[in-house]
């Protein structure tokens, strides 16, 4: 993991769940982090909980749906610590529920967060990277696009158009810019409580008891990930419970 010590990460939706597991996990080998979400008390709390194990961590209180806010994350990496060597756009969100319910509303929340939130960050951070002749984009995508599913149209779809983003920009690179998608599936956190479906919230919930693996599995995959050469790409990795279909 000698490559991960000095990098400096950007994270997203890092006040809790995944991306609070992903910046602890990443600080524990080293990096040098800095959180981006909604909730500003949250993210201090994660910073002080990364500071007292002798890590390194700023926060941004920042939200995925401004694009301003993005290269506002990108630019505290860059002027705090000098450089930007990795983002992960680990900020999501998830409306379950048929397609003929017209849930608009929740239709155009996974839009602009699951979709238009990642390019945002890509935006942001794709210039940094160019000027410094490397960078690495993580993004976290979701199990939900590999495997469709009634209730999970939109979702899955917000996040397989991330998919088809991201091997795009992979054709695209030189090499000197890499792009990793890692999807999990069921993990302890709390993404259901959001759902404003009931009976899906529940469902999700239930499977979540059943089955769902620590965070800290999808906060390995991306120390995996980035901790490669830089001649290494690591494209995909899905991870998920060994009992989930």
């Amino acid at each position: 993991m000698q490559n991960i010590k000095g990098k400096v990460i950007a994270i997203t939706g890092a006040s809790s769940g995944m991306g609070k597991a992903i910046a602890v996990e990443l600080a524990r080998e080293g990096a040098k982090v800095v959180l981006g979400a909604r909730r500003a008390k949250q993210l201090q709390q994660v910073v002080e909980e990364i500071k007292n194990k002798d890590g390194e961590a700023i926060f941004v209180p920042i939200d995925v749906k401004n694009k301003a806010d993005l290269v506002g994350l990108v630019n505290a990496a860059v002027q705090h610590y000098g450089k930007l060597d990795v983002i992960v756009n680990n900020a999501g969100v998830s409306q379950l529920s048929r397609i003929d319910d017209l849930d608009v509303d929740g239709w155009e929340e996974m839009i602009d967060i699951n979709l238009k939130g990642v390019l945002y960050g890509m935006a942001a951070a794709i210039p940094v990277f160019k000027e410094q002749g490397s960078g690495h984009i993580v993004n976290i995508i979701s199990t939900a696009g590999i495997k469709i599913v009634p209730m999970q149209g939109v979702y899955a779809g917000t996040k397989n158009a991330i998919r088809t983003i991201g091997e795009a920009f992979r054709q695209e690179s030189d090499g000197n810019l890499r792009i990793t998608g890692i999807s999990p599936g069921f993990v302890k956190t709390d993404f259901a409580n959001g759902i404003k479906n009931e009976q899906m919230k529940s469902a999700i919930q239930n499977e979540m008891e059943q089955m769902a693996i620590d965070p800290v599995a999808i906060a390995n995959a991306v120390i995996y990930a980035i901790s490669q050469p830089d001649d290494v790409e690591i494209g995909d990795v899905v991870i998920r419970p060994s009992k989930q279909n």
